[in-house]
């Protein structure tokens, strides 16, 4: 196939929305294009501007926290799953994070979703289970819970 055409179908995929270097490659894989042209239009869409790994953990990582309220356990999870290589998945995770910063996002979810919690064991095992499937790690999710508790 020529890179034309593995251009043509790259920019398709990619006018839906952000899309990692892996997840692009894992694309033109299935609508057989060959590794060396997909090599090629890759490094072309990157040179574009059109590919970028770090451009999409900064803007994963935005969406993940502010719309879905995703804790960073499960935002390095979602990364890792899309390709994203694990330093940058750190390093875009931490810009914005750092414990304190995700301990006002796990009480503010707690007050959004669960505004009068029980303070029985029941009431307190609910409020963390949501902590928790949201990615929010144990210890930091009973931190919040504790403080949302309490005031």
């Amino acid at each position: 196939m020529s890179a034309e055409r593995g251009l043509e179908l790259a920019y398709r995929y990619l006018s839906r929305r952000e899309r990692t270097v892996a997840e692009t490659r894992e694309h033109l894989a299935s609508r057989d294009v060959d590794s060396p042209t997909a090599d090629q239009v890759i490094a072309m869409l990157a040179g574009q501007g059109y590919l970028d790994d770090r451009r999409f953990a900064r803007l994963f990582v935005q969406d993940k926290r502010d719309l879905d309220q995703w804790g960073d356990e499960r935002i390095r999870r979602g990364l890792e799953s899309r390709g994203v290589d694990r330093d940058l998945a750190e390093e875009a995770i931490g810009e914005n994070g750092g414990y304190h910063r995700e301990l006002e996002r796990a009480v503010a979810l707690l007050r959004r979703r669960v505004p009068n919690p029980e303070p029985d064991r029941r009431g307190r095992e609910r409020a963390l289970g949501l902590l928790l499937r949201r990615g929010y790690d144990y210890e930091l999710a009973d931190a919040a819970l504790r403080e949302h508790l309490s005031g």
